[in-house]
């Protein structure tokens, strides 16, 4: 097709893409409620209100089933052609610029034995393949890394190495970067070295955090009969964690017990793993179409943030994400019918730092964490509430949906309940009153008519699609500076100004004159740091 020149171009592409696929699976009862809906989702997108995740806008409108969700989670079993396999499937991913995980707990370990002799190699020794692979692929082809996600259980044999194995590669880069060596993003000191190009996580449950607390013991089990291979003091497993993600960011943790505790298809299977940036956390062989709406663009004139508006975005994104379900292409066999089964989907938003700022609020505070768990709250409730009514008024609750009715009501009642938490006197009356108003209608119409997704939301780090909407920061993080330069993988720098500073000074009470004179110091000095009036 002809190259895209235009803003308009790329969001017609999409939507006019979606509007179609709407209109043939008879999503709306009449053509002016496609029509509204197409326009909705136009205006969002023009307006940077909202938008999909890359694979969206990279894909959909070129192929007749594109690849559109960013997150897949891949299962492995102890065989070699299943670890082979998961190798060519991660790489179909990565070409299409999406972004998997895998728990390799299943593989055995480096100190059992193989079946016809000898020693297994380990899940440790087979991630130096898989990390390979990616840096090779690469994102979409391009010069972005891929987006891989490695988990080991806290009980495998394995799992010392797996902790330090990221760091003694990280040691290696520096020692070729004290030789001259090149040691910027793609420079020849970090492509020379191993796992450089997947995030590395821990499982634990609340067994191992009991005996972090209680300075127990911790073993670990062999993986084909559960034996025991070794016994390690707890706190020195978690020391090894700390240490190795203050020397280079990894490994992660995740906490399976309480991830599994707000499961909502436990009766199909356990969680075992996440996608790359471990927002999806779902069934094995499945995948996630995520989406992010930008909550600065829902900041009205007076300040306050316009519920109904947003509430009606959450509305708008669902079904266009829930309809590019059934009209994607998977990777697999196994995941298109999870995907089709359990048609998860993942909304979030972007800018919640910027948003806090805004309001003059601390980021680490109660207040600002009151303001963050009220606008969460109506969204999740929004989203699952509109999945309700979609299931009422097209197609019935997802395939997998009758076999967990009892948890996945359970579950959301849970969410409900916990709006309880959020103090009300941190919190517009608006806010808090749309939050509970979600949750109830989220509550009500699924006991009636189920959901159409078994998820609905998940909060992204949005880096890609937050530039795209001109956010101040990503996700649900602060901002890490004032004035940042992001260095560009094709050459180049991108100095990024915080746009939010203005309208925080103006909230906590500075006069414009103070105002013009911070501004004016931050652009000169890159800081706040020393301005003048604070």
């Amino acid at each position: 097709p002809e190259r895209e020149r235009s803003v308009k171009q790329l969001i017609g592409r999409v939507v006019d893409t979606i509007t179609a696929w709407a209109k043939k699976q008879d999503y709306f009862a009449t053509p002016d409620a496609l029509q509204a809906f197409s326009d909705d989702l136009k205006h969002l997108l023009v307006h940077q209100k909202a938008a999909f995740n890359s694979p969206v806008w990279f894909n959909c409108g070129f192929e007749k089933a594109p690849q559109c969700s960013a997150c897949f989670i891949n299962s492995v079993d102890d065989t070699m052609d299943s670890i082979l396999g998961l190798a060519k499937t991660e790489g179909m991913l990565f070409k299409y610029g999406s972004g998997t995980g895998s728990n390799l707990s299943a593989i055995r370990s480096s100190k059992e034995l193989l079946a016809g002799g000898g020693t297994a190699s380990g899940p440790v020794s087979f991630m130096k393949g898989f990390d390979a692979f990616a840096g090779v692929i690469k994102s979409g082809g391009k010069t972005r890394r891929a987006a891989k996600m490695v988990i080991l259980n806290a009980e495998h044999p394995d799992i010392v190495e797996f902790i330090n194995c990221k760091v003694e590669e990280e040691k290696k880069a520096w020692a070729l970067i004290d030789q001259g060596y090149d040691g910027s993003f793609n420079g020849v000191a970090y492509s020379s070295v191993f796992f450089q190009n997947s995030n590395n996580s821990v499982r634990v449950t609340d067994e191992f955090m009991r005996a972090v607390l209680d300075d127990g013991v911790w073993q670990t089990k062999a993986v084909t009969n559960g034996d025991v291979v070794d016994t390690y003091k707890a706190r020195d497993l978690m020391r090894s964690i700390a240490e190795g993600t203050w020397v280079c960011g990894d490994p992660g943790m995740q906490f399976d017990t309480t991830v599994n505790e707000w499961h909502t298809s436990p009766n199909t299977a356990r969680i075992n793993a996440s996608n790359p940036c471990s927002e999806y956390m779902f069934l094995d062989d499945s995948a996630c179409n995520l989406a992010s709406i930008n909550l600065m663009k829902f900041v009205k004139d007076d300040g306050e943030f316009d519920v109904d508006g947003f509430k009606a975005a959450c509305r708008t994104l669902i079904t266009a994400q829930e309809i590019l379900v059934d009209n994607s292409s998977y990777p697999t066999k196994a995941i298109e019918k999870n995907s089709h089964a359990y048609r998860p989907l993942g909304l979030g938003y972007a800018n919640l730092g910027a948003l806090l700022m805004s309001r003059g609020l601390p980021y680490d505070s109660d207040t600002g964490r009151d303001y963050a768990g009220a606008i969460t709250a109506v969204m999740t409730g929004e989203a699952y509430a509109q999945s309700a009514r979609v299931a009422r008024d097209h197609g019935g609750p997802f395939t997998g949906y009758a076999a967990n009715r009892e948890p996945f009501l359970r579950v959301m009642r849970k969410h409900r309940d916990a709006i309880k938490d959020i103090n009300q006197k941190n919190v517009p009356a608006d806010l808090y009153a749309g939050a509970k108003q979600s949750w109830d209608e989220a509550v009500e119409l699924g006991e009636d008519f189920g959901y159409r997704n078994a998820q609905a939301t998940v909060l992204a780090p949005t880096g890609t699609i937050g530039f795209m909407m001109d956010c101040d920061t990503t996700g649900v993080e602060p901002d890490i500076a004032l004035v940042k330069y992001k260095k560009l993988v094709g050459g180049g720098m991108m100095k990024i100004v915080n746009q939010t500073v203005p309208m925080a000074l103006k909230k906590l009470g500075y006069t414009q004159a103070q105002v013009a004179d911070i501004i004016q110091f931050i652009d000169e000095q890159e800081t706040i740091e020393g301005a003048p009036h604070l």
